[in-house]
C-alpha cells in the first residue's frame, strides 16, 4: 500500500487526505443506512401510522427522486470542472450536509403524511447532491494503488457501526446518532469552505499527480461514459442492488430471521454481524485490487445465490434445519463485498472530467434507481400472495444469471487478452 510509503516519506498532508475521506464516507453512509433506510421507516409507520405498503411506495419514490439528482448533479459538476476542484466539492458538502442537519432536526415536527412526503422530496434533493460529491472525493484523496482497501474500510466501517448504534432501531435513536453525525461533518466542511489551508492546498493538487487522477481502468485509455466498459459495470452493480434489496424487503417481513439477526436482543449476534461486515469488507478490498472487479462480482452473486437458496430451504424444511446465524452471515458477506466495489469501482472508471457523471449515474442508477425497482417488484410479489420461500426462489434465479452474466464477462476479458487487448 502506497499509505505506508507515504507514512515513511512522512507527507502528512497525504495520510491526511486519506483520514478525511475515510472518515466522510463512513459517516455518510453509516447516516443513511441508519437514519434514511431504518429511520424513516419507522417515522413514517410507527411514528405517522401510515400502512407499510404505503411507506414502501413513498421509499421507492424517495429512491427513483434521489436517483435524478444524483445524476443531475454529477453532470452538473463534470460541465463546470468541478471534478478536480476540491474546495467546490466542499462548498458542495457543506450546503448539501447543513440541508440534512435540518431536515433531520425537524423529522421529530414531522407527523402526517403530507409532511412526510415533503420532508422525503426536499431530504432526496439534498442527498442526491451529496452523493457525487462525496464520491468524487476519492480522485482527491486516495491513490488508484490503495482504493480497494480504502473502500473496504468505509464499507465494513459503515456496517460495523450501523450493526451495533443504536441498538434499538427507532426514528428517535436514529435522529440522536445522526445529529451527532452530521454536526461535526457540518463544522469541519463549513470551515474547509471559508478557510484555506496549505495542506488541504497540497490535496486540492494531488488529482493532478499519476497516481491519483486517472482511474485504474482508464489507463491508457479513459473509459467513455457511453460505453460497454461503464454501463456493464453499472448493470452488475445494479444487479447487486436489486438482488440485495429484492429479498431483504421479504426477509424483514419475517419476524423470526429479524429477531435472531439484525435486531437480536442478544448483543453477542449484533457485534459478530458487525466483525463479520468488517472481515468480508476486507476481504473484498484485498480481491479487487489483487484479482480485479469481476472476481469480487463473482464472490457478490455466487454468495447472494446460497444465501437465498437457503433462506428458501430454511422456510420449507423449517428452522432447525440450519443454523440461524449461517443465513444472515452469508448475506452480510455479500453486501459488504459489492459496497466495497460501489465506494472503489466508480472513481476508478473515471478521470477528473467524468467523475462527476460517473459516480452521480453509478451510484444513482445502480444503487438508487435498484432500490426502487426492487421495493415495486417486492410490493407486487407481497401484494399477490407470493409465499416467501417462493419469491426467495424468484430471487435467487436472478442472482444465478447475473452468475452467468459476470462468468460470460470472465471469458470474454480472456480471449481480448490473448487477442493483444488490454485485461481488466
Amino acid at each position: 500500500m502506497k499509505l505506508v510509503a507515504f507514512a515513511r516519506s512522512r507527507q502528512w498532508g497525504t495520510l491526511v487526505g486519506y483520514l478525511l475521506y475515510v472518515v466522510s464516507l463512513t459517516a455518510g453512509y453509516y447516516y443513511t443506512l441508519t437514519f434514511v433506510q431504518l429511520g424513516l421507516t419507522d417515522l413514517g409507520t410507527r411514528r405517522i401510522g401510515l400502512s407499510p405498503t404505503t411507506v414502501s411506495v413513498v421509499m421507492a419514490g424517495f429512491a427513483l427522486l434521489t436517483m435524478g439528482a444524483a445524476v443531475t448533479t454529477g453532470v452538473a459538476m463534470d460541465r463546470r470542472g468541478w471534478g478536480g476542484d476540491l474546495y467546490a466539492k466542499f462548498r458542495l458538502l457543506f450546503v448539501a450536509l447543513s440541508g440534512q442537519l435540518a431536515l433531520t432536526a425537524a423529522a421529530s415536527s414531522v407527523n402526517t403524511g403530507v409532511r412526510f412526503g415533503v420532508w422525503i422530496i426536499v431530504c432526496s434533493l439534498t442527498l442526491g447532491i451529496a452523493i457525487p460529491v462525496a464520491f468524487s472525493l476519492m480522485v482527491d484523496l486516495v491513490p488508484v494503488s490503495d482504493r480497494g482497501y480504502v473502500a473496504a474500510v468505509v464499507a465494513g466501517g459503515s456496517f460495523f457501526f450501523a450493526a451495533t448504534v443504536p441498538l434499538e432501531w427507532r426514528i428517535e435513536a436514529f435522529t440522536d446518532t445522526a445529529t451527532a453525525v452530521l454536526v461535526p461533518a457540518v463544522f469541519v466542511f463549513g470551515l474547509l469552505s471559508v478557510t484555506r489551508f496549505k495542506i488541504v492546498d497540497t490535496l486540492a493538487t494531488q488529482h493532478e499527480r499519476p497516481s491519483f487522477g486517472v482511474g485504474r481502468f482508464c489507463r491508457p485509455t479513459p473509459v467513455r461514459t457511453m460505453s460497454i466498459a461503464f454501463w456493464g459495470p453499472v448493470a452488475l452493480l445494479f444487479g447487486a442492488f436489486f438482488v440485495d434489496s429484492l429479498g431483504f424487503l421479504r426477509i424483514i417481513e419475517e419476524p423470526v430471521y429479524v429477531a435472531t439477526s439484525w435486531q437480536s436482543t442478544d448483543v453477542t449476534v449484533r457485534l459478530l454481524i458487525a466483525v463479520a461486515h468488517v472481515v468480508s469488507a476486507l476481504g473484498a478490498g484485498y480481491l479487487y485490487t489483487n484479482a480485479g472487479r469481476n472476481t469480487v462480482f463473482a464472490g457478490v452473486f455466487g454468495l447472494f445465490v446460497a444465501a437465498h437458496l437457503l433462506y428458501s430451504l430454511d422456510s420449507r424444511l423449517g428452522l432447525d434445519v440450519i443454523p440461524s446465524l449461517v443465513l444472515p452471515l452469508l448475506y452480510v458477506f455479500a453486501v459488504s463485498f459489492y459496497t466495497t466495489l460501489t465506494f472503489a469501482l466508480w472513481p476508478d472508471l473515471s478521470t477528473t472530467e467524468t467523475i462527476g457523471t460517473h459516480t452521480g449515474i453509478g451510484v444513482g442508477v445502480a444503487g438508487w434507481g435498484a432500490t426502487f425497482l426492487a421495493t415495486a417488484v417486492a410490493l407486487s410479489s407481497a401484494g399477490a400472495g407470493v409465499p416467501f420461500e417462493t419469491h426467495m426462489i424468484y430471487v435467487n434465479g436472478v442472482s444465478a444469471l447475473l452468475l452467468g452474466a459476470v462468468a460470460v464477462s470472465f471469458v470474454a476479458r480472456r480471449r481480448s487478452a490473448h487477442s493483444g487487448s488490454a485485461p481488466e
